[in-house]
């Protein structure tokens, strides 16, 4: 059966899920997460890619891209995937790929979903139980977001900037959307989306979309499940508590 083709737009985030192949580990030593993050760094700045969020896991890695052009994000998946796997089979005396396939991805529209796909990404460690905070996980950009650490790999979003005038503002306003609870639905959507390779917003955000591409770019869901029922007030329909 022939792939389907990604959906990507220049400028439009992307959600990306890389799994390792039967969900086995990727990751076994600080070493191999330091090595994937400055592999991230140097590819996504060579392929035109901003890293808004990521998190890397024992078998799987999230991230929210910025791509600018419309092969940016697969290449610099590409080239990561390719060099750490290179490393790791030298390393582990092993032969063969490591990663399943292609990764998965799904366009974010930003006024709803990127504010939500940072925390969906920065809480995956507490949603497996590796740590009891974000801030606990010591591999995620939940650090660079929420506290202001030096990160040549993170760039912030124009969404993440209109939260506060200065940095200090917009890390205390960051770190406050993690104390809201997340709703099975919204998990829901988020991991739909990702799985499916479809776009995740509003129905204009999800028409243009399809005009756009000239192609589907959402599962069908009744109207009144739709995401723009959700409501927006700048951050994404979160309220800081």
């Amino acid at each position: 059966m022939p792939r389907h083709a990604r959906i990507t737009l220049p400028g439009v985030p992307l959600h990306i899920v890389h799994r390792g192949t039967n969900r086995a580990d990727c990751f076994w030593t600080p070493g191999d997460r330091n090595l994937d993050l400055c592999l991230l760094d140097e590819f996504a700045a060579l392929h035109g890619c901003a890293i808004h969020a990521y998190v890397l896991m024992t078998n799987h890695v999230h991230l929210l891209v910025t791509p600018r052009h419309e092969e940016a994000a697969s290449l610099m998946m590409k080239s990561v995937a390719q060099r750490y796997v290179q490393f790791v089979n030298r390393k582990r005396g092993r032969t063969g790929g490591l990663w399943e396939g292609r990764f998965k991805s799904s366009l974010i529209e930003s006024e709803l979903y990127l504010l939500r796909c940072h925390r969906y990404i920065e809480m995956n460690p507490v949603r497996a139980r590796m740590a009891a905070a974000p801030g606990d996980f010591a591999w995620s950009s939940f650090a660079a977001n929420a506290r202001g650490r030096s990160s040549t790999l993170v760039t912030p979003h124009d969404r993440y900037l209109a939260l506060g005038s200065t940095g200090e503002l917009r890390q205390s306003a960051y770190a406050a959307l993690f104390r809201i609870p997340t709703t099975d639905e919204e998990l829901r959507r988020i991991r739909d989306a990702v799985n499916g390779g479809f776009a995740l917003g509003s129905e204009s955000f999800i028409a243009e979309v399809e005009r756009t591409l000239g192609r589907t770019a959402t599962r069908a869901f009744p109207r009144n499940a739709r995401a723009d029922n959700v409501p927006s007030n700048g951050t994404g329909g979160l309220t800081p508590v």
